[in-house]
């Protein structure tokens, strides 16, 4: 047996164990990309690295066998640096998108790519499913957003951008059913929000979907603030809204209408409920003169008031539609944590890889799993999903379980410190029935050479060319399809990026 410490945990194993799998025993997880169980190690990430404590030497731990008295340290500063400097490098060759455009550009940061492949399926009811993740007023908003998110929609350097507004109120308006979302276990809280426009309504949409109880109280006799003054009927008319209001009481959500809040009873109402919303708008006399301090989204929405929480157009003019109820999600996630004791954080979006301009040639690679054609007109179901087959898929297929982007954000690497020059030509290799081969993607670990060889597939993957210029691709010249023929789902199982998917 060898004994040796690691973060100054004493550990004993057996000759032959590397450091990494040594680390593991006691716990202590090393992150890896081109480490698989029962393959060959041959490092090639370099994610997993630790330091000698007595020399300052950096080693891969997946390769490196366990010494007797070795004494490593995996989590300092030092290893950090040189792990984050790692995935820099691997980033620096990476051409692909984590998240497509579309949804960076949604300030509720909506799954549009999902939403457009249920719709093309006629999947309607799935569809919506996806919307109200983040959209708590689809069928509103799908007639008075302003689509940022067409505005850099890739489709537009092919020709048009997708028609993603009216396919989002069309998923509400084609589904079968009225759709519920699954409502967290009921808590004994209570949420008061004051302000029944776009973000006070999303905010009731969430904060009742964790299982909190909420009650809007309204100023004047109708509901819906800007709603009802600002956009004229023909714009949307007012049974979208009632559509929606409808939602959110099957929901459990409690309206006062003719309920101005004020100094004269905002105390009271603040020893009634465990928090507040403020989402009054701008024009609220009566809210100004609560001399509250607003702190805004970067401090989570809170106030001066640990259980006050505001947003909206009080906190700062919305002139767009889909902010404002973006704030309101936010607004919600702020008050949960709240009430769950938790440190009150502003979400955070995950790490994105981003290419950059799409180029002519890359434009047709992704017109490989989409249709030719400007925008359809959308007057009904077939209609719909034509104009959804429009989308070119430019979401990552690996964008839950990316090694890669795991590690980009574990470390908070900068994805352009080592870019030099011009970047590789996307392409996207179709030629097989049940995956996806993008080379610009790999980094070269050989995890799918070695499973194709155990498996004796007859050709498998090889790597072609040497240094810098080294490629994964199917040797003689054959398509992928020849290449993996019994190995090709595991293959893309293992794949620690989306170089290997599945379709």
């Amino acid at each position: 047996m060898v004994k040796l410490k690691i973060d100054n945990k004493d550990i004993e194993v057996s000759a032959g164990t590397t450091v990494l799998k040594a680390a593991e025993s006691v716990g202590i997880h090393i992150p890896s990309m081109c480490y698989l169980d029962g393959c060959s190690n041959h490092p090639t990430c370099m994610v997993c690295m630790v330091k000698d404590t007595q020399t300052g030497k950096m080693m891969p731990s997946c390769a490196t066998k366990v010494v007797d008295g070795m004494n490593l340290a995996s989590e300092d500063a030092e290893v950090f640096e040189a792990r984050k400097e790692a995935v820099e490098l691997l980033l620096s060759d990476h051409v692909g998108d984590c998240e497509a455009p579309c949804r960076v550009a949604c300030p509720a940061f909506m799954d549009i790519p999902k939403m457009n492949r249920f719709i093309a399926q006629g999947k309607f009811d799935e569809a919506l499913e996806i919307v109200k993740e983040e959209i708590a007023l689809p069928h509103i908003l799908g007639h008075i957003c302003s689509a940022p998110c067409e505005k850099v929609c890739r489709r537009k350097d092919v020709d048009e951008a997708v028609s993603i507004c009216i396919l989002k109120r069309t998923s509400a308006e084609k589904s079968e059913n009225t759709y519920l979302p699954e409502v967290d276990k009921a808590s004994s809280k209570k949420v008061a929000i004051i302000g029944s426009g776009v973000a006070g309504l999303a905010a009731s949409y969430h904060i009742l979907r964790a299982g909190h109880k909420c009650t809007l109280f309204e100023k004047e006799s109708v509901i819906g603030g800007m709603l009802q003054t600002a956009i004229t009927k023909d714009e949307m008319p007012q049974e979208v809204l009632d559509s929606e209001i409808e939602i959110l009481q099957k929901l459990g959500l409690e309206i006062k209408l003719n309920s101005p809040v004020n100094s004269d009873n905002f105390e009271s109402i603040r020893e009634e409920y465990d928090a507040v919303i403020i989402a009054s708008g701008s024009d609220s006399d009566e809210i100004a003169k609560l001399n509250l301090d607003f702190k805004g989204e970067k401090e989570a929405f809170k106030t001066n008031l640990p259980d006050v929480f505001a947003g909206g157009s009080l906190v700062r003019l919305q002139k767009m539609a889909v902010k404002a109820l973006a704030q309101g999600k936010e607004l919600a996630h702020s008050v949960n944590q709240s009430l769950n004791g938790q440190e009150i954080k502003a979400s955070k979006r995950k790490f994105n890889s981003r290419f950059g301009v799409l180029r002519q040639t890359e434009a047709l690679e992704y017109l490989k799993e989409s249709v030719e054609g400007n925008r359809k007109e959308i007057k009904n179901t077939a209609g719909a999903m034509a104009e959804a087959a429009r989308c070119l898929h430019c979401d990552c297929r690996k964008i839950d379980n990316c090694k890669l982007r795991d590690c980009a954000e574990t470390y908070q690497a900068d994805r352009r410190k080592f870019l030099m020059g011009d970047r590789e030509t996307l392409k996207k290799h179709f030629n097989h029935e049940s995956i996806v081969y993008e080379p610009e993607k790999c980094i070269k670990c050989g995890l799918c050479v070695e499973i194709a060889q155990r498996n004796k597939e007859l050709t498998g993957l090889t790597f072609i060319g040497r240094g810098f210029d080294v490629e994964m691709a199917v040797p003689f010249n054959q398509n992928i399809s020849v290449a993996l023929t019994q190995t090709a789902h595991k293959c893309a199982e293992v794949c620690p990026t989306g170089a290997l998917a599945l379709k």
